[in-house]
């Protein structure tokens, strides 16, 4: 067998070479044509979940850990989207504590299948998109207007303006929320061994359909939020993209914002994506070479903060060749750069 690396961004988790992760997403009964093409591209973690009317219990965990193992492959995440969204935590609907038992149960299956992180998001309303553009070559990808935004979408669900919930929610309500569900879950984490990272809200910022975006969509707001946590188990799962969506919006710009949390080691995992132009202009997702950042300052950044978590790419634009062209470009693209700084 040969040597394996600890990862302190995740521990519990080794990798065959030290240093920052390439990971991919791949659905769990993903064809073996589709995860030789990830083994090929050198990839060794994997990004999947089971759908919401699986059985979602250890044993249907461990199945599917067993399953890339056989490849090869180490699973890094594996999501429930019963739990991995809940507008009932984050507005304090009727089934919140049933909700949060629920999820707790997720981190006791993940624990017993090996797994030993989480992402988690924070929005009630969902992915905010409007109608996809034109990029590069032709392709095509999401976009978002604030102008012309009036519906949001989470796994089957959409949230429509003007009121998604039925009325206006203030900040704090939502962090109280937050901090009622945090309170519980944190605890629980630390028991396990598990690293839940929190997601940003996408799009950041901006109040949709009468839900504000206080907590997950400003460095700010991030960083009250992990300070009330206090646990070396809660961090973030850095998606790049909603980062460069908020732009100077945010409060902190990207690198500032890995060289902030990378130092207080809580940084899990990172989701590298790029965007045309940050809001409130509205932006279009586009290919990693192509938007207002340079990935190269991204992943240098993560190398210099000694990040060695999953890196991945994220929302991928309709390429001509379909998903396995979009997914070899950007798998390649990253791993040029890490391995350039390597």
């Amino acid at each position: 067998m040969s040597e394996q690396y600890a990862l302190r961004a995740v521990p519990g988790y080794s990798a065959s070479r030290p240093g920052i992760q390439v990971g991919t997403q791949l659905r769990h009964d993903a064809s073996e044509e589709e995860i030789l093409m990830r083994l090929q591209l050198g990839v060794e973690w994997v990004m999947t979940d089971l759908p919401r009317e699986a059985e979602h219990s250890a044993a249907a965990y461990r199945e599917v850990v067993q399953r890339f193992a056989t490849y090869g492959l180490q699973v890094y995440r594996l999501a429930n989207h019963n739990v991995h969204n809940m507008p009932a935590v984050t507005l304090n609907l009727p089934e919140r504590d049933a909700k949060i038992a629920e999820y707790i149960g997720y981190l006791h299956n993940l624990a017993e299948a090996g797994i030993f992180y989480a992402t988690y998001a924070h929005m009630a309303n969902g992915i905010w998109s409007t109608e996809r553009e034109e990029i590069r070559g032709g392709a095509r990808s999401r976009a978002f207007r604030l102008e012309r935004a009036n519906e949001g979408h989470w796994v089957g669900e959409v949230f429509r303006t003007p009121l998604s919930h039925g009325r206006e929610y203030t900040a704090v309500e939502l962090w109280d929320n937050y901090v009622y569900f945090i309170e519980r879950v944190a605890p629980v984490a630390e028991s396990l061994g598990i690293r839940i990272g929190i997601h940003p809200d996408d799009p950041p910022v901006y109040t949709l359909a009468g839900i504000p975006r206080p907590i997950f969509g400003t460095f700010d707001g991030y960083r009250q939020a992990i300070e009330l946590a206090d646990s070396p188990n809660i961090g973030l799962c850095l998606c790049v993209g909603c980062w460069l969506e908020g732009g100077p919006a945010m409060g902190r710009d990207v690198i500032e914002t890995i060289q902030h949390f990378g130092g207080l080691s809580k940084l899990f995992k990172v989701h590298l994506r790029n965007v045309t132009a940050p809001m409130p202009d509205g932006f279009v997702e586009t290919y990693l070479d192509d938007g207002y950042m340079r990935m190269a300052k991204v992943v240098k950044a993560l190398y210099e903060i000694g990040f060695d978590g999953a890196v991945i790419s994220d929302h991928l634009p309709d390429m001509a060749g379909g998903r396995s062209a979009a997914e070899a470009f950007s798998l390649g693209y990253i791993r040029g750069l890490v391995d350039a700084l390597a």
